[in-house]
């Protein structure tokens, strides 16, 4: 069955870090923002009954409540399987959780990035430790005991002792799935932007090098391992049974359609794109234009690598398959890049650090 992706772009500050096309936008874009929203899922003609849900964003945590509600109502399937919202600490409350509750909302992911405070501060975020914590002994009391952890290695200041804390905070909260992100360095986050042109605000000169930022991965990979917290996707870790069912659509190839600013869709034979911007998305409606900017075909063999090897379980080349990336599956084997167990092709350790370098050569240059 499909999921459903919800993009709510509003955050009540822009992290650093941050090259999501999300932010801090006035409150009248607000307004008319959600009323395109539910707009755009209501003239939906759905054909289908979703079994996930996934609001992200930005930070749909800090959404209405109201708002949220009419949204979800909209949204065939209820009670989902899995319904997820994206939450930054500081944003949860009791009342809001029992509401999210009622909602059908059963799993929630914490941005939390850094458990130490100076790291939390120097890219933007205002919460603590302490109030992690809390939120998430708030939601065990609501039986919403389905929660994630976002950290990222590699933030400006961080050190091997630092990291470790961190891990020392997971341990103790024991979350059922973490994620880890590498920090990504590119102009469309200011802390990238700065990093790339030299500059030093923003803690760039203090960003760990890349050989310490793979270190502080890999050892992400073997605490959490040592607490049953297994990788099963380059950046996602679960105990057995507690991987994110929606965003396992992504990587299996399965259908899910997405509402709001920079949404994607895909059903199998093509993907599709919403205006990126909230307040092109906006206006396009105020137009009567057509919400997508953007449809593309499916390349299924390659994004069947290039998606399905970022999964833990790999992917099962078939005969035509074979035929046509042989020799660099071989290559790959031959750098220890690749290993193939049971018939299921799937990277190594090694090619977990290298994936990018093993994608691209499933990718057409077309």
């Amino acid at each position: 069955m499909a999921g459903v992706y919800i993009s709510y772009p509003f955050c009540a500050q822009k992290c650093t870090y941050c090259n999501f096309a999300s932010g801090v936008f006035p409150r009248d874009l607000e307004s008319k923002y959600l009323e395109t929203l539910q707009s755009e899922i209501a003239s939906y003609p759905w054909e289908w009954r979703p079994e996930t849900v996934y609001l992200g964003g930005g930070t749909p945590s800090a959404m209405d409540p109201a708002a949220l509600a009419k949204i979800l109502a909209a949204i065939p399937g209820r009670p989902w399987i899995e319904a997820t919202i994206e939450a930054a600490p500081r944003s949860l409350s009791a009342d809001k959780i029992l509401a999210w509750e009622s909602y059908g909302i059963n799993r929630v992911s914490l941005g939390v990035q850094s458990f130490i405070g100076c790291e939390i501060m120097r890219i933007g975020r205002k919460h603590t430790a302490e109030i992690v914590a809390s939120e998430i002994s708030l939601l065990r009391e609501r039986k919403i005991g389905n929660i994630n952890i976002d950290l990222i290695a590699g933030l400006p200041g961080q050190t091997r002792a630092s990291w470790e804390e961190s891990l020392d905070w997971i341990e103790r909260l024991a979350p059922p799935h973490v994620s880890i992100y590498m920090l990504e360095i590119d102009e469309d986050s200011r802390l990238g932007n700065e990093i790339l042109l030299g500059g030093k605000r923003y803690g760039a000169p203090d960003v760990p090098p890349e050989d310490l930022s793979i270190e502080l991965y890999e050892r992400a990979v073997e605490r959490l391992a040592a607490i049953g917290i297994r990788r099963y996707e380059i950046s996602n870790f679960a105990l057995p049974g507690l991987e994110s069912k929606h965003n396992l659509k992504y990587w299996r190839l399965h259908p899910y359609a997405g509402f709001g600013a920079d949404a994607h869709s895909f059903d199998g034979r093509s993907r599709s794109q919403n205006a990126e911007t909230a307040s092109e998305y906006v206006a396009r409606f105020e137009r009567n234009e057509t919400l997508c900017v953007e449809m593309t075909p499916t390349r299924a063999e390659e994004e069947k690598f290039f998606v399905g090897l970022r999964l833990s379980e790999g992917v099962r080349p078939e005969a035509l398959e074979w035929h046509r990336y042989g020799e660099a599956i071989h290559r790959f084997v031959a750098q220890g890049l690749l290993e193939q167990i049971d018939g299921a092709l799937r990277l190594t350790d090694r090619g977990v650090l290298l994936s990018n370098e093993v994608f691209q050569e499933f990718l057409s240059e077309s």
